[in-house]
């Protein structure tokens, strides 16, 4: 039975880094040396053990977070490691909400990479201290001061590095441990036998530079260690690594060190990082929380009342419904009841488990601080509050990215009609970025994910997971609709057919807002010209509206409305009238303020070797794209582009031909755009036309 852990003595962490960086070989390297595992699983041999859906091994790439719990040191470490490919940002996004600390890791030889910047942003974001690994060391072309460099650059960090590399002839024969003053070689080709010599005649004065350049920037904390440092007096190790846990605590440092995950080079040191530097949940500010209107503070006590955030839903055909969650105050027990403060309604909790990637180990209670699995919760989604029904509170939820490419889907039988709708409706529940959605005027399906290779995995779980053969559509672009320019609306509906009449008037103006701000209703009705339970149906009448879109059939975006006047019939007026009557008003002053359409446009990295870089260069600006820069790492080139979506499509085939199979690229959604006049001509007038086509079939 594992020991009981005091909550100084959790860390609850993430890895986070670019696809094929080595997350996973990291974490497999770190279940090993804990004694989680007893044999190393390989990414490249389809065995990690966190990488456990099928998906996963057949493509050797993440695809969701899986959680694990370890021991080193007598300290509890729970990990997730997440994808790197962009598609499932979300896993990202949801694991660091609830993590305390963070590894990023770099690969030696790229190392900044697009998605690296991604991940990093929303570390800071949720304000997570982070501790760097430059990962693969023992590649060709691997240069460590070269990826200090990337990330002060392009991260705008402040890296301090703890070890400095022993290169010799490109290999890495061992680090320089700054603190301890040693050098660590490692004597064998897998880095598991490691001997430590005083640090070579040749590479002191190396030494002294970057352990001068570590007192200075932890200094920035911890003054006391400069007034030493200057005056000559020694400081201790255990001085030092306070300080540099006040100062990665603070997040004005990230510690970095470096090795070679696949050869078990500098993973047990990376382990020890984890333990000195990285936060446990009391040395983080207390969780907030509302309730009534009022901010509620949560502290990280075992004996306080029960705050849990849901992070993650997962559907299992043995065990059913399993939510993730996050103990912040107080301790979750099996077969008690807690509120869910989100949906306001109360729920038993059944069994409580931690899980070690795809396997369970039963318990009793989770405790504060740590993250468990509960099996029960039938109406829990991802970002609900669960606490103590005696003490309401609701955390900060999560947000999530919207998706920026659909395609239809339909089974192949019916006979695989009500099973698509059941695993569509269990895959939609899990992953917050993949939206179903039924085309109103068209009678069909429309699934919606962050990328081709979101919804292909999606379209693969249906089939192994479910048994439904679906036939799916070509990918459609996201576009958005919106106006650049105001206008005020006077409409009146009125409408008499013997009996009582429907009657509505109302006086509106419309008026474009920036760009990813939203919806804005405003009510400025005084006098009581429309009674006050009427103006909620004249913003769901705008609302129907602005969801299939007035220009093209396309969700409208980022505008604002201003009800200031109208009338009403004691007698014909009712909530159906309002909303219908702001309906009408609102789409023929839509379409009276210029409307426009907005298209997703992609952040594109294009790694390529350098005598294809001017070929990429052109076939990316024929596809409307603005070259942003072109970076040199060794014999390659990374070029910068910002890419329409529409364009997209088919790329990777695109960029095997024009290579020779030698390049690669990464892409991201970074904002919307307004699309060209002439191309939004074409785009509405097929848009028309396939949703008339349809009508008529349907």
């Amino acid at each position: 039975m594992a020991p009981k852990i005091t909550l100084d003595r959790v860390r609850n962490i993430g890895i986070m880094a670019h696809i094929d960086a080595g997350k996973t070989t990291a974490t497999e390297r770190i279940l090993f040396y804990t004694g989680r595992t007893h044999k190393i699983g390989e990414v490249h041999d389809g065995a990690a053990t966190m990488d456990w859906m099928e998906q996963e091994r057949e493509r050797g790439i993440t695809i969701t977070s899986a959680a694990t719990t370890c021991f080193w040191r007598d300290h509890r470490v729970n990990i997730i490691d997440t994808p790197g490919h962009v598609d499932f940002t979300v896993e990202v996004e949801r694991s660091l909400r609830v993590l305390d600390g963070a590894i990023g890791l770099f690969c030696g030889v790229a190392g900044v990479e697009p998605q690296s910047e991604t991940v990093w942003r929303q570390a800071e974001k949720y304000e997570v201290p982070v501790i760097a690994f430059v990962n693969k060391m023992d590649r060709a072309g691997a240069d460590f001061f070269r990826v200090l460099d990337s990330m002060r650059d392009h991260l705008a960090a402040n890296p301090v590095p703890l070890v400095i590399p022993m290169m010799n002839d490109g290999e890495m024969e061992g680090v320089i441990d700054l603190i301890s003053n040693v050098a660590h070689y490692y004597d064998d080709a897998t880095g598991d036998k490691r001997h430590d010599e005083p640090v070579p005649d040749e590479w002191k004065e190396e030494r002294d530079v970057w352990y001068k350049n570590l007192i200075e920037k932890v200094s920035e904390v911890d003054e006391t260690l400069l007034e030493k440092f200057c005056s000559g007096e020694e400081i201790s190790v255990d001085e030092l690594n306070q300080g540099i846990r006040r100062a990665t605590l603070a997040r004005t440092i990230t510690p970095t060190l470096c090795g070679a995950a696949f050869k078990n080079k500098g993973v047990k040191r990376l382990l020890d990082a984890v333990i000195d530097y990285l936060p446990s949940p009391i040395d983080l500010p207390p969780v907030i929380g509302i309730h009534d209107g009022n901010e509620i503070q949560r502290h990280p006590d075992p004996d306080g009342p029960l705050a849990a955030l849901a992070f993650k839903v997962m559907s299992d055909k043995h065990m059913g419904k399993m939510v993730f969650f996050r103990v912040y105050s107080g301790t979750m027990k099996a077969g008690s009841y807690v509120l869910n403060s989100t949906k306001g309604d109360k729920q038993r909790v059944g069994r409580l488990m931690q899980m070690h990637a795809n396997k369970q180990e039963q318990k009793d209670q989770i405790d504060c601080g740590d993250i468990g699995v509960a099996v029960g919760l039938s109406d829990t989604t991802t970002g609900d509050t669960l606490c103590d029904p005696d003490h309401p509170v609701v955390l900060e939820a999560i947000e999530f990215p919207a998706p920026v490419i659909s395609v239809s889907i339909q089974p192949e039988s019916k006979a695989d009609s009500d099973k698509l709708g059941m695993g569509l409706n269990r895959l939609a529940e899990e992953d917050p970025t993949f939206v179903v959605s039924s085309g109103e005027e068209t009678n069909e399906t429309i699934i919606s994910g962050m990328g081709e290779l979101h919804l292909d995995i999606i379209v693969d779980r249906l089939r192994r997971e479910y048994g439904v053969s679906a036939v799916v559509g070509r990918p459609e672009v996201a576009y958005r609709e919106t106006i650049t320019a105001g206008y005020d609306i006077n409409y009146k509906y009125a409408k008499q057919s013997g009996g009582k009449g429907d009657f509505a008037h109302t006086t509106f103006k419309i008026e474009p807002t920036p760009p990813g701000s939203g919806f804005e209703f405003v009510n400025s009705i005084v006098g009581g010209a429309i009674p006050r339970e009427y103006i909620p149906a004249v913003e769901k009448g705008i609302l129907d509206v602005m969801k299939r879109g007035c220009f093209a059939g396309y969700p409208i975006v980022d505008l604002k409305v201003e009800l200031y006047d109208g009338s009403y019939h004691d007698v014909d007026s009712s909530e159906r009238a309002f909303r219908t009557c702001a309906s009408i008003a609102f789409k023929e002053a839509f379409m009276k303020s210029k409307p426009q359409l907005l298209e997703p446009i992609m952040r594109v990295a294009v790694t390529t070797p350098s005598e294809y870089a001017g070929s990429i260069n052109g076939n990316l600006s024929s596809k409307r794209g603005r070259i942003q820069g072109m970076d040199a790492v060794g014999n390659a080139n990374i070029i910068k582009a910002m890419v329409p979506l529409a364009e997209m499509f088919g790329y990777a085939t695109e960029l095997r031909t024009i290579t020779s199979g030698r390049g690669a690229f990464s892409m991201q959604f970074e904002h919307y755009e307004a699309v060209p006049p002439s191309i939004a001509e074409t785009i509405v007038e097929n848009r028309k036309d396939k949703l008339n086509r349809r009508g008529a079939a349907a």
